[in-house]
């Protein structure tokens, strides 16, 4: 074999192994992201580009969604990206609220868990008009339980977001990740780079 044909099968194999391995991290280890609406503001502004763990939550067939080895399991406050319930073909990203077992109730916008007024420290509202659940439940929910092997999640922007208050539970299984770190950050209005926000460690 010529130099030139050893040196031609040494870049195909040197690309091929880079691509497999690309494709095992996105698989299995971390994966980007980028928001595409305002549902997480302020913790998370349209245009941030964000990594999520996949590996935090157990190590799951692709497409199966079964977890081959369990590691453990979302916690209230992680902010998760899942497959929307409704349109498998899409993923949503929100904070956890309830796991299962929690009993979840929201009365004139106040969140309460278990009975107990919920820490909401990352909530953010803006509407001061309070909606009765007749209308929708934006403001007044529940009593629910969130059943085994499911989460409740609502978006950080509680009045401006489509979230379980409207569409249910999100299985276990369809959890893909934690997200855990801004990595890229663009402000689509001015064209600009948000630079302050780049690095940045998501609570």
């Amino acid at each position: 074999m010529s130099k030139n044909k050893s040196k031609i099968k040494e870049y195909v194999e040197a690309i091929i192994i880079a691509i497999l391995i690309a494709l095992f991290i996105r698989t299995f280890v971390v994966q980007a992201f980028k928001i595409p609406s305002g549902s997480m503001k302020p913790t998370l502004q349209i245009g941030d580009h964000l990594l999520v763990n996949k590996f935090i939550y157990g190590i799951k067939i692709p497409y199966m969604r079964k977890t081959l080895i369990p590691i453990s399991e979302p916690e209230r406050g992680d902010i998760v990206v899942f497959i929307y319930p409704l349109d498998r073909t899409k993923d949503f990203i929100k904070r956890v609220i309830g796991v299962g077992g929690d009993v979840i109730e929201i009365k004139n916008k106040k969140i309460f868990l278990n009975g107990s007024p919920y820490n909401d420290k990352y909530g953010v509202y803006t509407d001061n008009l309070i909606l009765p659940s007749s209308i929708q439940p934006r403001d007044n929910f529940g009593p629910v339980k969130v059943p085994k092997g499911n989460i409740f999640v609502m978006g950080d922007n509680r009045d401006h977001s489509y979230d379980g208050r409207f569409w249910g539970f999100v299985k276990l299984k369809d959890v893909m990740g934690k997200a855990f770190i801004i990595y890229w950050s663009w402000n689509g209005n001015d064209h600009s780079v948000r630079w302050n926000r780049l690095a940045n460690i998501l609570r």
